[in-house]
């Protein structure tokens, strides 16, 4: 019989910045992160959900071009997008997207990147955006936690 990987508490979150276009503060961003996972893990599970199966989410924080070559890469689209999420654990940010995105909702940059990190730990808790009524249920999570925890 195949071994079942342990739950665990909840994983690590290491955060790198990889760009040079945005400033970003990346110790707030990371107390951001280590708050988030907390928060994501407390709320319930949802089909295919694979946080607490983790040591670790990797959040790498990337230009738009690096975007757009992963996007076309895994997702087979051309363009950068804002975030994409792996199940294995690991989180890729355009930088320059949030920033271009933030002032459209009101944000900063580093406001908007930390939205980012939130939504990817959801999709790794099983939450899903592609369809309308997926989409309205995880973005209403994200709002609640969002709101909780502001950025400090």
């Amino acid at each position: 019989m195949p071994a079942v990987p342990a739950l665990r508490e909840k994983p690590v979150v290491v955060l790198q910045n990889r760009q040079r276009r945005v400033p970003v503060d990346l110790p707030g961003l990371k107390d951001f992160a280590s708050r988030a996972v907390v928060a994501v893990m407390n709320i319930a599970p949802q089909p295919g959900d694979v946080l607490p199966y983790l040591d670790e989410v990797s959040v790498a924080l990337i230009s738009d071009k690096a975007m757009a070559y992963f996007h076309v890469e895994f997702m087979d689209i051309a363009g950068p997008t804002d975030v994409l999420t792996f199940e294995h654990g690991e989180i890729l940010i355009s930088t320059e997207t949030a920033a271009s995105h933030a002032s459209e909702f009101d944000h900063t940059p580093q406001e908007e990147i930390a939205l980012y990190i939130l939504h990817g730990l959801l999709h790794l808790r099983g939450y899903d955006d592609t369809s309308p009524d997926e989409h309205e249920e995880m973005h209403r999570v994200q709002s609640e936690i969002f709101a909780q925890l502001h950025l400090i």
